[in-house]
């Protein structure tokens, strides 16, 4: 029976992994994450709970696995503030080790390891930096900026060449999903943003900058490319952007996350959401109480993610951000074709999030 290491496994993408594995009852799952993930499967799995930074416990956690099959790895470190961070040296110095730290234990224990995926971003494509090629394409040279993403590559690549093992880049942009506390996911911004709103009697306008169009991934959909990844001869050793398949305007989504979220869209109305979720920590205790919500303070569910609401939103921008398309044709010719509506991505996880009680309900 094969057998996944889920690294990142409490993330966007890792949590969604998790499941997806499990659904596929011919799979033994190890999740790796230093929190539990939220899982709604009710298949047994492993849970180590690590801090992949600390190589010491990372070989304690991984070197007693055998026969291990595949390593997903989706671990994530960011420095408090993110968009700072993505530039700095030892952000990524720190994001390699991780991977080292996973991967050699894995290795030394596990020498018929078959297959790694690993997770990239657009900021292969200097989405951050500059504008990006439209659209953007796999086979693009390397951007030339420095980014962990070259380092953990190079190093990945160097292990498969002396071990054997085949490896999987993916590349998906604007991951929406459940995880809440983590460095870069909006649906449980949105929802606390709009729960303070409704609480406050404030309007759930916009606050974002000027109007652009881009694109998002479900992180169900991430996770089924990383499973089919895994078993696919065309996915070997291949890189692949992943996207839902649709675009979208921040705008064109509000009404119907109001809809979701029990409150009325209203006119733009622009202003930093990392400032504004930092100073409501108390109206979110009022919120949790009058609720009967998850006893979760709002800093816990914010993560870095409301420094990544201005990002993505364009806060303080006096024009539109570059365009910023990903190709997805490599992976729709490698055999993988399945698309989201990403409207109904984010009242999908807004949805699972009020059903965990993380957020309250439309009609409370």
């Amino acid at each position: 029976m094969p057998s996944v290491v889920i690294a990142g496994a409490s993330g966007v993408v890792g949590n969604a992994a998790v499941e997806r594995f499990l659904e596929h009852s011919g799979w033994d799952v190890v999740a790796l994450s230093r929190r539990r993930p939220e899982i709604d499967s009710t298949r047994a799995y492993t849970h180590l709970s690590v801090d992949l930074r600390d190589a010491d416990a990372a070989k304690s956690a991984l070197g007693g696995l055998k026969e291990v099959t595949h390593l997903v790895y989706a671990a994530l470190y960011e420095k408090p503030g993110l968009i700072p961070g993505w530039s700095e040296q030892d952000q990524m110095d720190t994001n390699l080790q991780m991977l080292k730290n996973t991967l050699e234990p894995l290795l030394a224990a596990n020498p018929a390891l078959r297959h790694v995926t690993l997770l990239q971003g657009t900021k292969a494509y200097g989405i951050h930096l500059h504008p990006m090629p439209i659209p953007a394409r796999e086979k693009a040279p390397r951007d030339d900026h420095a980014n962990f993403y070259w380092l953990q590559e190079d190093y990945l690549r160097g292990k498969a060449a002396e071990t054997g093992f085949a490896w999987t880049i993916l590349r998906p942009q604007l991951i929406i999903g459940r995880s809440w506390g983590v460095a870069m996911n909006l649906a449980p911004i949105i929802g606390a943003y709009a729960a303070i709103c409704r609480e406050e009697g404030r309007p759930f306008a916009f606050p974002g900058g000027v109007p652009y169009v881009w694109e998002a991934v479900d992180s169900r959909l991430v996770a089924d490319v990383i499973h089919w990844a895994g078993g696919s001869p065309l996915a070997v050793n291949e890189h692949f952007n992943v996207t839902n398949g649709d675009v979208f305007a921040w705008r064109d989504l509000w009404p119907g996350m109001a809809e979701v979220l029990g409150v009325e869209p209203a006119p733009d109305d622009a202003f930093s959401m990392a400032e504004f979720l930092e100073s409501k920590g108390d109206v979110w205790s009022t919120i949790v109480k009058k609720h009967g919500l998850r006893d979760i303070p709002l800093s816990d569910i914010l993560g870095e993610s409301h420094y990544y609401a201005d990002f993505c939103f364009a806060f303080g921008a006096t024009e539109a951000p570059p365009p910023a398309f990903s190709s997805r044709i490599k992976l729709s010719q490698a055999g993988f074709t399945d698309v989201y509506d990403t409207q109904e991505t984010f009242r999908f996880w807004l949805q699972d999030l009020i059903g965990r009680r993380v957020l309250p309900r439309a009609d409370s």
